[in-house]
C-alpha cells in the first residue's frame, strides 16, 4: 500500500462525496473507484485505464493528478507495450462485435415484418374462403329450377253444414275485466320546526331515490335506528342514490340543503310541504302505511 488509495478516499470524504456521487461525476463505475481506493487493480481492463481513472479521480477531489500518478507508478511493475496494446484493443473489439450484430438485426427486421404481414394476409384469405356462405350454400342446398312451376294444393270448399257447425262452435269470448290500478298516495301530514312528516299509502313497495343539483348533506335512518346511508355525507352535484326501504315502517331523511335536493318515492317526486330555503336544513319523515 502506497497511501494513494487512502489520500484519494480522504479527499473524497472531505468533499462530502459518496462513491455513487463520484460515479455520477466522473462516469467511472463504482467498482473501479472502490478498487482504486483499495489499491486493487485486478478488475481493471488495463494499466492505461488505471492511470486515466486515477487522474479523473484526483481532479474530481482537487488533488494533484501528477502526484497521484507518481505514487501509482512507484508501486506498479512496468508493463510491456504489446501487453498494454492488446488489453486496450480487447474492449473496443467486443463493442464492435456488438454493434455489428445489432446492425445485422436492424437489417433483418424489415424482412421479418414483411414476411409476417404476408403470412397474416394468407391466413385471412384462407379463413374467408373456408367460411364463405355462398360456398356452403352451393354444397348443402339444391338450387331451384325457375322453369318448374310450384302448385300449391287447394282445399275443397266447405259444405254448408260444415260452415254452420263452425259458426255454432264459435262461442262469444267475453273480454277479461282489468283490475283498476290504484295510484299510491304520498301526503304531507304537517311540520314542526325543521321536521316535516309525510305518509305513503296504497303502495306495494317503498323505493327511495335522492338526487342533488348541487352539494347537499344527506343522512338516512329508519325507525329501527339503521343508517341506510353510512356514513352520512355530502352528496355532490348531479349525484343520485337509490334504496329499497320496503321492509321499514318509516324513514327519516336529514337534508342539509333542501333547495338543492329532490326526493322521489316509487318514481314520484315528493313536493316539499314547507317551502325549502337555501341554507335551512329539514328533517323529512315518511311513514309507510302498508296494506293489510
Amino acid at each position: 500500500m502506497t497511501g494513494l488509495g487512502d489520500r484519494l478516499k480522504e479527499a473524497r470524504t472531505k468533499k462530502g462525496f459518496s462513491l455513487e456521487d463520484l460515479q455520477t461525476l466522473t462516469k467511472i463505475q463504482k467498482r473501479y473507484l472502490s478498487g482504486i481506493e483499495n489499491e486493487d487493480y485486478s478488475m481493471m481492463p488495463g494499466s492505461f485505464y488505471v492511470r486515466a481513472f486515477i487522474k479523473q479521480y484526483a481532479e474530481a477531489v482537487d488533488l494533484d493528478a501528477n502526484e497521484m500518478l507518481a505514487l501509482y507508478k512507484d508501486t506498479t511493475p512496468p508493463v510491456s507495450t504489446d501487453q498494454e496494446t492488446s488489453k486496450i484493443a480487447s474492449a473496443p473489439m467486443s463493442r464492435r462485435r456488438g454493434i455489428g450484430s445489432s446492425n445485422r438485426l436492424n437489417e433483418m427486421m424489415p424482412k421479418f415484418i414483411v414476411a409476417l404481414f404476408i403470412v397474416v394476409i394468407f391466413a385471412v384469405v384462407l379463413f374467408l374462403f373456408i367460411n364463405n356462405p355462398s360456398r356452403k350454400a352451393g354444397v348443402d342446398v339444391k338450387r331451384e329450377d325457375p322453369n318448374i312451376a310450384t302448385v300449391e294444393p287447394t282445399k275443397p270448399p266447405a259444405s254448408k253444414s260444415e260452415k254452420e257447425k263452425d259458426e255454432d262452435s264459435e262461442e262469444p269470448v267475453e273480454p277479461e275485466e282489468e283490475e283498476p290500478v290504484v295510484a299510491q298516495s304520498l301526503a304531507f301530514d304537517g311540520a314542526k320546526g325543521e321536521t316535516s312528516t309525510y305518509s305513503l299509502s296504497t303502495a306495494e313497495t317503498f323505493q327511495l331515490e335522492i338526487r342533488t343539483s348541487d352539494a347537499s348533506w344527506i343522512g338516512i335512518k329508519d325507525n329501527t335506528g339503521k343508517e341506510w346511508m353510512e356514513p352520512a355525507r355530502i352528496m355532490n352535484a348531479g349525484e343520485t342514490i337509490t334504496y329499497d326501504v320496503s321492509a321499514t315502517d318509516s324513514v327519516r331523511i336529514r337534508v342539509g340543503r333542501p333547495s338543492n335536493t329532490e326526493i322521489y318515492v316509487n318514481g314520484e317526486l315528493m313536493e316539499y310541504g314547507v317551502e325549502p330555503k337555501a341554507t335551512v336544513p329539514q328533517n323529512i319523515i315518511i311513514e309507510y302505511k302498508k296494506e293489510e
